[in-house]
């Protein structure tokens, strides 16, 4: 055979052998593309994202669209191949499969987790608009778990409302594990609280509930194979609302605590007269607290992508995203740093102003 035949077909089994190879060798990685987007000021499915009722609403215009991030699965089995085209593509990112799903989680346990964060990020995102609308939310600590065989299972219940600890009252969460620490494991602890039935019932018949019970709760040691003997009863304090009209988020499909910046904003422009956009295509992302502070997310660059192909102009990131989201700007697409719903607000009516130029805008070096 010629040395030149015999070279060429060398090549070309080592190809197909390299090619084989990219296929059957598994790498442990997943990969994120850009999600769908939804304008939070319309409608999914045929019905409205944001639904009022009980106060008076107003017109909107333009987009303030939520966005989101598709992921892998977690028994998704990735090839060098696949990774290796994920690596060299502009619109996709390739990540250790562990920053997905840490600790072996499975896709159940994700989903769980996902639905979770996101109905924790609905309430949240409600509160920041009505505060930063100056409308009034009763807020009051809650049972919000009950740890299984531990002194507090079938004593507490969640949805009980606390109203003190050992004749303290207590005015947010973080009160409840410092008054339940102070004793030694074994002494008890007295709650009182409002029963869960009656706290709906109440909040159902627009009142606030009256009557209470005092539960009384033996402590234990937190960990006593570890060494670890602080005193606990078992529980996670949490905090509920009354909200003086009703608010319904609907959205299927979706998790994660990413969108609360962009529903408190959406409930803002819908209860106030002004409108927010003035007509413009804005998106953005960020998990939002009660007192609206605007925190980071994942995947930023996927989420700019899919907001700038799906038409958006400005796009509101959290500033502790700002130096990953300036590396790779979509072109056509301005990237305004928000702190807290405030700065998203200010933005806003710049935006709607054409004063874009006074824009707090994101560098790669912030």
């Amino acid at each position: 055979m010629p040395r030149r035949t015999a070279t060429m077909l060398a090549s070309t089994l080592m190809l197909i052998a390299l090619l084989c190879a990219g296929v059957l060798i598994k790498v442990p990685y997943s990969e994120m593309t850009p999600g769908p987007t939804v304008n939070t000021l319309g409608d999914h499915g045929g019905e409205p994202v944001l639904q009022i009722s009980g106060h008076k609403t107003y017109p909107t215009t333009g987009h303030l669209n939520m966005t989101t991030v598709r992921v892998t699965s977690a028994d998704y089995n990735m090839n060098l191949f696949q990774a290796v085209y994920g690596w060299l593509g502009h619109d996709n990112i390739v990540v250790p499969h562990d920053t997905l799903y840490p600790d072996g989680k499975t896709e159940e346990q994700s989903s769980q987790e996902n639905a979770e964060e996101f109905s924790q990020s609905q309430e949240s995102a409600k509160v920041a608009a009505l505060k930063q609308l100056d409308i009034p939310v009763q807020t009051r600590v809650v049972v919000s778990t009950v740890v299984k065989a531990k002194p507090a299972e079938g004593k507490l219940h969640a949805g009980d409302v606390i109203r003190a600890v050992d004749g303290t009252a207590v005015k947010q969460p973080s009160d409840v594990a410092k008054l339940v620490t102070q004793h030694k494991a074994g002494e008890k602890v007295v709650f009182t609280v409002v029963p869960a039935k009656e706290a709906a019932a109440a909040e159902k018949a627009g009142k606030e509930p009256t009557s209470t019970e005092r539960i009384t709760v033996a402590t234990a040691a937190a960990d006593p194979k570890k060494g670890d003997k602080h005193a606990i009863v078992g529980i996670e304090a949490g905090t509920d609302h009354t909200f003086p009209f009703n608010i319904d988020i609907k959205l299927a499909d979706v998790g994660g605590p990413s969108a609360g910046l962009m529903f408190a904003l959406g409930l803002v422009d819908k209860l106030t007269p002004e409108d927010l956009t003035g007509g413009k295509f804005v998106a953005g992302t960020g998990t939002i607290t009660e007192t609206g502070e605007v925190g980071p997310i994942g995947g930023i660059e996927m989420k700019t992508v899919g907001a700038r192909d799906r038409g958006a102009e400005y796009f509101l990131t959290p500033a502790e995203n700002c130096a990953s989201a300036a590396k790779d700007i979509p072109a056509g697409l301005t990237l305004v740093k928000v702190k807290k719903i405030d700065d998203a607000v200010e933005s806003l009516k710049d935006i709607r102003a054409g004063r874009t130029g006074s824009l707090p805008s994101c560098t790669a070096a912030k």
